[in-house]
């Protein structure tokens, strides 16, 4: 998969996350505990970080598909898929959302550097394997997107259910998050074990 922009990377997952209702919470200092700042350097990260959005209630137990994910662009994202002949065309996508701008290539336009019917596929499977917590289901069928991805499927899984925790400030594979610490004139970054281990195929 050839990488997309970081500047791409960063407006798609920003336009993503701003595109989620959230629900109440009871003090900004909540609000600050739930959510934190992570730079995504490249594909991975992102579509690891959206999809553990994405599937927010299912690992909830508030539902039981993303079709029934209340409060998620993802939602919005199938109701319109439905709609739509061409769903993965950009002018077909949900109004008001960046749209997937399929695999990233040369002169793409902006947008999601993913395929929107995979990106589904994807998280479709990924809800289903939290929901019936059955990992013996993670080898079978590998969703097309994930093989891209070339993230190992026990590691995606650990991902979608607990992305915040192992990393910190700089989230990607750790050749991109050794470059940007060079860019930053650090030495190293909280977490780079951490993403060199889940963000490989091994």
């Amino acid at each position: 998969m050839k990488p997309a922009p970081a500047g791409r990377l960063r407006r798609a997952y920003l336009h993503h996350g701003y595109s989620i209702e959230t629900f109440p919470f009871r003090s900004w200092h909540t609000w600050e505990g739930r959510f934190k700042s992570q730079a995504l350097l490249d594909e991975k990260a992102l579509a690891a970080r959206m999809a553990y959005v994405d599937l927010n209630p299912i690992r909830g137990r508030m539902a039981n598909t993303p079709a029934q994910s209340e409060h998620t662009s993802i939602k919005r994202r199938i109701k319109q898929a439905h709609k739509s002949r061409q769903p993965c065309l950009p002018e077909q996508q949900s109004k008001g959302l960046l749209a997937f701008a399929s695999n990233p290539r040369e002169d793409m336009p902006d947008g999601i550097p993913f395929v929107l019917s995979e990106y589904l596929a994807l998280v479709d499977w990924s809800g289903r394997i939290i929901r019936e917590d059955n990992k013996s289901h993670i080898q079978a069928h590998l969703p097309d997107m994930l093989q891209r991805l070339d993230i190992n499927p026990r590691n995606w899984m650990y991902l979608t259910k607990n992305f915040e925790q192992p990393f910190k400030n700089q989230v990607g594979t750790a050749h991109n998050v050794h470059q940007a610490c060079e860019d930053i004139g650090k030495n190293w970054v909280h977490g780079i074990n951490h993403c060199e281990i889940l963000f490989s195929s091994a």
